[in-house]
């Protein structure tokens, strides 16, 4: 299985405080991430960095200009000790095609809905994904997510750490394998307890998260 997932459009590192995440980012790898943006009434904000081509890692934690959402922040950042890769993104030629290839496949992504986010410039960043708060709860089958005519991240000249590789662990991998198929996707996944890793190339050379 490829190493780096088919359709990729980005990782999520969640964290219960972003400034120290970004920071440690920073020093294991050289390369500081950018800011993304602010998703406004979900009290988070992001960070960053490019992992070539048209893919990307967002650095996502609590927002402090913000109060803290009725239904809690995404990804479970409250509920985190500490930062971990939760989930995984894929963008597909067709968001809509590919979430009824899906439920033919067998498994439903959750129905797409639009999100934005605003920019540190002030302008409003704008696309749709499905829901990760409905997707498998262990964060191994990605979301679904459509840019529409929007500027990709990745191509908004963030400062870049190559992907090297993405992988995972779960306690049944083959319950996994055929949710992957019915996506169009793959993951490198081996038996053990749920979770996600990945590895980046840096200026102080491979860095693995997870």
């Amino acid at each position: 299985m490829n190493a780096i997932p088919p359709l990729l459009d980005h990782l999520v590192l969640a964290t219960p405080d972003l400034a120290s995440t970004v920071a440690g980012f920073t020093r294991r790898t050289g390369v500081p991430p950018a800011a993304g943006g602010v998703h406004v009434g979900l009290g988070t904000r992001n960070f960053l960095v490019s992992l070539g081509g048209r893919s990307y890692l967002e650095i996502i934690g609590p927002d402090p200009e913000q109060p803290d959402p009725s239904d809690g922040r995404p990804f479970g950042v409250d509920l985190l000790a500490g930062a971990r890769p939760v989930t995984w993104a894929i963008s597909p030629p067709d968001l809509d095609s590919a979430v009824a290839a899906a439920r033919a496949g067998g498994y439903d992504p959750g129905t797409p809905r639009p999100m934005s986010r605003r920019r540190p410039d002030g302008s409003l960043l704008t696309w749709r994904l499905t829901d990760s708060d409905t997707a498998h709860p262990s964060g191994l089958v990605p979301f679904l997510i459509d840019w529409g005519a929007a500027l990709h991240p990745a191509a908004s000249g963030l400062p870049v750490t190559p992907l090297l590789a993405v992988s995972a662990t779960a306690p049944d991998p083959d319950a996994i394998h055929p949710l992957l198929t019915a996506l169009g996707t793959g993951l490198a996944l081996a038996e053990g307890p749920v979770a996600l890793s990945f590895t980046v190339d840096t200026p102080q050379g491979p860095v693995t998260f997870g």
